[in-house]
């Protein structure tokens, strides 16, 4: 896998995050229209949009550096691989926020870093290779708590959280999980 290849897209990504939140910013949060908002026709929009969406630059800037992190570490099994994983996550994610989360507005991208998270621990638990076993360890020691993302407080999408993580161990379980069988 190139370095190189790797760097572009996570380096990408933040500054669509960042440039999103600046254009965000400059028009009086007027994105937030775009966010996910449960069990409405125009909240389903928000199940593509809300992930690059935050409510502040210090919500965004939260999100950056674990988005980063974990994104690097699921590209060790190739940009394409993330990109998938990155966006059933995102998408399943939002589907269960929309079906199931409170009635509020729902936008950023720390539904995304749940799923990754659990998508790194599911990888280790199913794949169990040493590259994988050791990512996981190496999560488990920095992100642990993370857990206590799901703890409601007002004004967070413990929800969200919550559906990240769900999303992450599903993906990860259905792209991990054949391995498993075809060794038994």
């Amino acid at each position: 896998m190139q370095i190189g290849k790797r760097v572009k897209v996570v380096l990408g990504f933040l500054a669509v995050l960042i440039v999103v939140q600046v254009v965000n910013t400059l028009t009086g949060n007027s994105l937030l229209q775009y966010g996910l908002f449960p069990r409405t026709s125009s909240g389903l929009q928000g199940v593509l949009f809300s992930p690059f969406i935050h409510g502040s630059v210090r919500h965004l800037l939260s999100n950056l550096a674990p988005l980063a992190v974990l994104s690097w570490l699921v590209m060790s099994e190739g940009v394409e691989r993330y990109i998938r994983v990155a966006v059933l996550i995102a998408v399943i994610s939002g589907l269960l926020v929309w079906c199931f989360g409170r009635a509020n507005l729902h936008v950023g991208a720390s539904g995304l870093i749940f799923g990754l998270w659990t998508y790194l621990l599911a990888r280790g638990w199913y794949e169990r290779s040493l590259s994988s076993v050791v990512i996981a360890m190496f999560v488990v020691v920095f992100y642990s708590g993370l857990v206590f993302g799901f703890i409601p407080v007002p004004g967070v999408s413990f929800e969200g959280h919550i559906a990240g993580a769900v999303a992450g161990v599903l993906i990860g379980w259905l792209m991990h999980s054949r391995s498993l069988a075809a060794d038994a």
